[in-house]
């Protein structure tokens, strides 16, 4: 793709994800969510592959529904309040922006569309849909907070954790296995919404960082888990450290990622939902099996005709120079939670 015009749509995917973010009018910030989605489409389909049509044609589709939903529903607020105030909602406005932001984040059960999307593109593209593409429905969420429906986000938040392990479980495709970890992590922030926003500040950035540092070493070709474990003999090291990360991804104390996840149970327990904790703690069980099954078959097991030395079939790893300080962050940042926590 041309340099100018990669240029011009990652500003574009920018612009419209702050838009939003900034946004108090309903109108405003549908702008920003229709743009965000038309940023992104040319970069899923540079491929011209079947599978990056069909992974673009899906995204367009689950995006155009939210978007109209979310237009639906300021319009019938605006039509009931006579304001187009994000902060002003009615109960009917609140049932119909709350279904479009699960839509398009991916919520079980309304997550069929996001790991055959996921499948369909590079891990670069994957990774952007993974992290900066929620930023921008998640901050409606978090302006509308005060008007949600607890309960309801409770209930959607353990349905999605509880589908991202389980579904995650019967997957081989690298790609697929991080659609479902994703999807099991956006359950918590929901979660954490539903108890307090400042505690969905740090539960996204520490999502953000971990899957940041988890993308990047295996955003080559490897598309399966014996692809990985075929990366050993080239980068030993980076290998190791990204199976570390894997374990904080999947929030295994004592590394990062056990944070958001002990501060959510933290809350869950003194709000007095102590057996939504236990249930929201078991769900959590599954994603990590797999993450722990990723280290085993990668760290543990010789794939077949596996030598040392460096064959051009053999696939290669992205040595970028800020991987390691992200995987350090993502590992080491246990001791500071009580310093992020109150900063955040």
């Amino acid at each position: 793709m041309n340099p100018l015009i990669w240029f011009t749509l990652v500003m574009s995917l920018m612009t419209s994800t702050i838009i939003t973010m900034a946004s108090s009018h309903w109108l405003l910030a549908w702008l920003g969510l229709e743009l965000n989605t038309l940023s992104i489409l040319p970069m899923i389909i540079k491929l011209h592959h079947p599978r990056s049509t069909e992974a673009t044609t899906k995204y367009f589709l689950i995006q155009a529904t939210a978007a109209t939903l979310i237009l639906l529903a300021s319009i019938t607020n605006t039509w009931q309040t006579g304001q187009w105030s994000i902060s002003h909602m009615t109960p009917t406005t609140t049932l119909l922006t709350t279904t479009a932001i699960m839509l398009k984040l991916g919520i079980a059960p309304m997550h069929l569309w996001y790991p055959q999307v996921l499948q369909g593109v590079t891990m670069n593209t994957a990774l952007m849909i993974s992290t900066w593409q929620k930023i921008a429905p998640l901050t409606l969420l978090y302006m509308t907070s005060h008007t949600l429906n607890t309960t309801a986000l409770l209930a959607l938040g353990l349905t999605s954790a509880l589908v991202g392990g389980w579904a995650g479980l019967n997957q081989t495709q690298t790609r697929m296995i991080m659609a479902f970890s994703s999807i099991a992590h956006m359950g918590w922030l929901l979660t954490a919404i539903a108890l307090s926003p400042s505690l969905t500040t740090l539960t996204m950035i520490m999502y953000t960082a971990s899957t940041i540092a988890t993308f990047m070493p295996i955003a080559t070709t490897t598309k399966t888990i014996t692809d990985l474990g075929t990366t050993w003999p080239l980068s030993p090291p980076t290998l190791a450290a990204m199976m570390i990360t894997l374990m904080s991804l999947g929030g295994l104390p004592p590394l990062t990622g056990f944070m958001p996840k002990w501060l959510i149970l933290k809350e869950l327990s003194s709000t007095g939902l102590n057996t939504f904790a236990m249930l929201i703690l078991m769900t959590s069980l599954p994603s990590l099996f797999f993450y722990i099954r990723l280290a085993y078959l990668t760290l543990l097991t010789t794939p077949p005709t596996t030598t040392n030395t460096e064959y051009k079939w053999r696939f290669k790893l992205g040595h970028s120079t800020h991987m390691t300080p992200v995987i350090m962050a993502t590992t080491l940042m246990l001791p500071l939670t009580a310093t992020i926590y109150t900063t955040t």
